[in-house]
């Protein structure tokens, strides 16, 4: 066996070896939307707490955000290849520090969000991203500190982060942007949260072609 062919055979065994010892990890394709999607609707959020008005602002704050990326004509549902659906799910208000009257002075502000895209081109959901957080610690305007927020300029900000994150989740792919663990959210007592049931913001099932129920008969 001349030098020529040793060194082959002690290359390939090398590359054997170190592809026995190397580690597998699974690096999943990135969850583009499909060229068909040309025109993209945002349905009015659903909110499922006891807040009022969340949803108009957030729906707004995202619209916005898409309008502002330009890569996608925004427009109504009627007309859209792919809707962007989201439910409001969870808001949580925890205070963080008191001051010498027990008073808070500090709180940490949590909305969760549910993210749904739906093509209406194929007729199906191509992604479901539960749990987007948006949470800011902020000091109350009553405590005097610099930056002090409202519990509305405190919204405001989350809703801003989290129409950026929903572009980015929605235009960009898979693993930019993750919801948060159920471990990580907050328990459920009523000092902490309000929720009300969850309601259906579901994609709209496809319309049956076939008749339902039992023909009407005349009563004589």
């Amino acid at each position: 066996m001349n030098n020529k062919t040793t060194f082959h055979w002690s290359f390939l065994v090398a590359l054997l070896m170190v592809a026995g010892c190397s580690k597998y990890y699974y690096n999943p394709a990135p969850q583009i939307l499909p060229q068909h999607i040309q025109k993209i609707a945002i349905r009015p959020f659903a909110n499922h707490t006891q807040q009022y008005g969340l949803e108009d602002k957030l729906t707004l704050a995202v619209q916005n955000e898409f309008n502002r990326d330009g890569r996608y004509s925004i427009t109504t549902e009627d007309q859209a290849d792919g809707v962007v659906i989201g439910d409001i799910t969870k808001y949580i208000l925890e205070p963080q520090s008191f001051d010498s009257n027990h008073v808070p002075t500090q709180y940490k502000l949590w909305i969760l969000v549910d993210l749904t895209f739906y093509d209406k081109v194929r007729n199906l959901t191509l992604f479901k991203e539960p749990n987007m957080s948006g949470q800011l610690i902020y000091y109350v305007t009553s405590s005097n500190q610099p930056g002090s927020l409202t519990e509305d300029d405190a919204r405001d900000t989350i809703f801003d982060q989290l129409s950026r994150d929903i572009r980015t989740r929605t235009l960009e792919g898979f693993g930019t942007v993750t919801g948060a663990s159920d471990r990580a959210v907050p328990g459920t007592s009523l000092d902490k949260i309000n929720s009300l049931p969850p309601a259906d913001n579901s994609p709209p099932p496809v319309p049956s072609q076939n008749p339902t129920g039992a023909p009407m008969t005349a009563p004589y």
